[in-house]
């Protein structure tokens, strides 16, 4: 009872201020009409050649696939990995593989999916949006990599600095909520029966009796049979529903570079700038440094670029550990889409916010810790993308496919180690049953 009236008050409170912002950002835009202008087209031109290429169709298929219950049945399949490691069901694993070859806001959006179907719990969720979203490795590889930094060698540990610390921060999210721990609904995909619902009430002997791969097929059909639509009705609904959360994005994305285009025109910017430039020197970092973060705050694309861009006399590696930290946190721009999708459920943004500012400092440490191993001056640096091209080759539509054969690797890793969780508790099991009984 306090606590919503605690929450009442602070809604009553940040009314007038967002009042407040909105004027403000009119009068700027009014003021600047020209920058104004020049940033929408900018934003306009990101969602159009970058964003709607890379993150429609995976809307798309992964809406066709949850229709056809491919998720159920990979869910049934990934749930001996995906339970011990991260306390999530099988389920979650779809949703880490395309969250991590699709990039930011993917991973948000299936788990609203999953949610909504009960295939998760409200805290299962939150700790699933909360690792899961990050950078797709199109970006991290040919746009920061060889499009900014113009060094192919840095995208190993690039990439080993990213997607390890959100495998650290999965790890760390298993322990969140840990005892207050909400039941899945009938839905879920936790238990290894023979389907959504009816698995549920069954006994832990019937659950051992039915092979893994007969529940997981067992569990794609009764998802099928549950939804009930044909195929055209599926993809049309689904191409409907993708469409719409597409123009949410782009609208972000266009208000995000306007008002950070504003903010620089008059000045604001540049206000921030010389105060984190006086904070970067007491963390032992370059001030020159302090554009770069600014930015990144605010827009991952644009942080990244000035990271790169920052002067010579900056080390390579705290340039490159900026860039991880602006990948990892993934601007406001991100958050605000991440945001807007889990308002459609009753999960929570609050977790997503802390587990972003966590992974982006874990990310910049575990760059810097990486760095004298894998950087680019080392032997073991990462020559396998010295052929990547530029920003064509990194932002056609073709890199969709891409980012779809990373999200099919890592599935099949994914389904490798649950088989190899399997063995390990069949042999355990064996071992103890041939102990004489005392």
């Amino acid at each position: 009872m306090i606590v919503e009236a605690f929450k009442v008050r602070i809604s009553r409170l940040g009314l007038p201020f967002i009042l407040l912002a909105l004027i403000t950002i009119c009068l700027l835009m009014l003021t600047f009409p020209q920058s104004s202008w020049d940033a929408a087209v900018r934003g306009l031109s990101i969602w159009w050649d970058v964003l709607f290429p890379s993150l429609f169709p995976f809307f798309v298929i992964s809406e066709v696939l949850l229709g056809f219950g491919i998720v159920h049945f990979l869910g049934k399949l990934l749930d001996p990995f995906m339970r011990p490691a991260f306390r999530i069901p099988g389920s979650g694993g779809f949703v880490a593989a395309m969250g991590f070859a699709a990039g930011y806001p993917v991973s948000a959006r299936l788990t609203v999916k999953l949610r909504e179907q009960k295939l998760i719990s409200r805290v299962e969720g939150e700790r699933l949006v909360s690792f899961t979203t990050s950078s797709d490795p199109i970006f991290l590889i040919g746009a920061v990599s060889v499009g900014f930094f113009h060094n192919p060698r840095i995208a190993g540990v690039l990439a080993l600095a990213h997607y390890g610390g959100s495998v650290v921060i999965g790890l760390f999210m298993r322990f969140y909520k840990r005892r207050d721990q909400e039941q899945p609904a009938s839905g879920t995909s936790g238990t290894t029966g023979t389907g959504p619902a009816s698995m549920n009430s069954s006994t832990p002997a019937e659950i051992r009796r039915v092979p893994r791969l007969k529940a997981a097929l067992l569990a794609m059909h009764e998802a099928r049979i549950a939804d009930g639509r044909e195929l055209g009705q599926l993809l049309s609904q689904a191409i409907l529903t993708s469409l719409r959360l597409m123009t949410v994005v782009g609208g972000l994305v266009v208000f995000f570079s306007v008002f950070l285009e504003i903010l620089s025109a008059s000045g604001a910017m540049a206000v921030l700038y010389e105060g984190l430039q006086r904070l970067l020197p007491l963390l032992g970092l370059p001030s020159s440094l302090a554009e770069p973060f600014m930015s990144g705050i605010f827009e991952v694309t644009l942080g990244a670029k000035n990271a790169a861009a920052a002067p010579d006399g900056v080390p390579l590696a705290y340039k490159a550990a900026a860039a991880a930290f602006i990948l990892s946190w993934g601007g406001l721009s991100v958050h605000a889409q991440v945001a807007s999708i889990l308002n459609a459920t009753d999960l929570r943004y609050t977790p997503f916010l802390v587990a972003r500012s966590i992974h982006a400092v874990l990310s910049a440490l575990l760059l810097l810790l990486l760095w004298p191993f894998f950087g680019p001056d080392s032997s073991r640096a990462d020559t396998a993308f010295a052929g990547w091209g530029g920003r064509n080759a990194s932002y056609a539509w073709q890199a969709s496919a891409g980012n779809l054969g990373y999200g099919i690797k890592l599935i099949a890793v994914m389904l490798i180690l649950s088989i190899l969780v399997i063995l390990i508790q069949k042999f355990r099991t064996r071992r103890l049953a041939r102990r004489p009984k005392r």
